[in-house]
């Protein structure tokens, strides 16, 4: 059975085509079902209105009834404060989290560019001593600060206990959540797998 997928991107790599390649791959599929998922993203200009409170109610209502969120990886993916509002949600509520480097496909000049910084080595998180919670933070100008903006606290606790290896550890989500490249890793054929977690 297809997943809804939330994806994370930024509005430029819609507009330089290369976000929409991996979006509307499923359309040169035989039915949706071959791609594996459904597409439940919004589109970032959209949440650019409203003020924070209205856009952080789009966003989750966006993630509502998805399973997996991919983040789309450019150039300037790392540092847009809605991507990472979009991750550290995502992750709180049990998604399942992969990155797609995007980078390497064609935009409409035929064009590629060079890899973009891997969002999650920008995003962290300390286990507790006990590991029954977990406080999440963002790198900022090159320190780490709590991150507060998911649900009002940076800090939450667990539906189940962390292992023993990650309690009082602090661990950049680029450790948990692996990143793909489209091209050289063929995201066309196996994405489904991505979004299962093979």
């Amino acid at each position: 059975m297809a997943k809804r997928v939330f994806f994370c991107f930024h509005y430029e790599d819609v507009e330089s085509f290369r976000a929409n390649v991996v979006r509307n791959h499923w359309v040169t599929k035989e039915d949706s079902e071959d791609a594996g998922f459904f597409d439940a993203s919004l589109w970032e200009e959209t949440k650019n209105r409203g003020g924070p409170a209205a856009l952080k109610r789009l966003i989750n209502g966006g993630l509502e009834n998805t399973s997996v969120t991919c983040v789309l990886v450019g150039s300037e993916t790392y540092s847009r404060t809605w991507v990472r509002y979009e991750i550290l949600k995502s992750m709180k509520r049990g998604n399942r989290l992969f990155g797609v480097h995007i980078n390497g496909i064609k935009d409409r000049y035929e064009q590629t560019k060079d890899l973009g910084p891997n969002p999650f080595g920008y995003l962290g998180i300390q286990y507790s001593a006990d590991g029954q919670s977990l406080t999440m933070y963002e790198a900022v100008n090159g320190q780490w600060a709590e991150y507060a903006e998911v649900d009002g606290s940076s800090t939450y606790t667990l539906k189940n206990t962390a292992a023993n290896e990650r309690r009082g550890k602090f661990l950049k989500l680029k450790d948990d959540y692996p990143v793909y490249l489209w091209n050289k890793n063929n995201g066309y054929e196996n994405f489904s797998n991505w979004v299962d977690g093979k």
